[in-house]
């Protein structure tokens, strides 16, 4: 099949394009793939797009200048993409006022995975809440969005193992510096 335009997605490439050391199986792989992007590249519509949370471990063939014009850093959310993804989650769950920015501040090292888990504990929370009532009163059931308040946010938020760490930040900062190319 022979196709005009194409975008070809390659999530988590470090597994088929790490560094050629130990392992001999995935240098076959490694090495068919450094042969194919150049000819994928002949074409002038089609776009190769990898992406990778460990770059440094890709073999640095594969990261060449004219395999690849551009290495582009997507960092975790920084205050006003977390507000945006609060928002969104925010508006899904309850129709309450919530404070986003206290949201915001406390999930300074979440990712957008990290946060989506938060807000559904917190959905879940209120809507324990409305169905059962508060401390086993029995049900109350009404139409509408679950009453979630800005506490069931934060306790889910508090119940939440960040992904990142300091030190996991550190890292994709230094790997920016010796890595990007835009």
């Amino acid at each position: 099949v022979e196709l005009d335009e194409v975008v070809l997605f390659i999530d988590e490439v470090e597994e088929i394009a790490a560094t050629r050391d130990g392992r001999p199986v995935t240098h076959a792989v490694t090495n068919e793939l450094l042969k194919l992007i150049p000819v994928f590249r002949e074409r002038a519509r089609h776009l190769l797009v990898c992406a990778t949370n460990v770059i440094h471990s890709l073999d640095s063939a594969f990261l060449r200048p004219g395999r690849f014009d551009y290495v582009l850093p997507v960092g975790p959310p920084d205050e006003a993409a977390r507000a945006a993804i609060w928002r969104n989650y925010v508006a899904q769950i309850t129709d309450a006022e919530i404070d986003i920015q206290r949201l915001v501040e406390a999930t300074a090292l979440f990712t957008p995975a990290d946060i989506d888990f938060a807000a559904r504990k917190a959905a879940q929370t209120a809507f324990e809440r409305d169905v059962f009532g508060d401390q086993g009163s029995g049900p109350r059931l009404h139409s509408g969005l679950a009453r979630a308040n800005v506490d069931d946010f934060l306790h889910a938020i508090a119940d939440t193992r960040p992904t990142l760490t300091r030190a996991i930040v550190h890292e994709f900062e230094t790997d920016i510096d010796a890595f990007a190319r835009m």
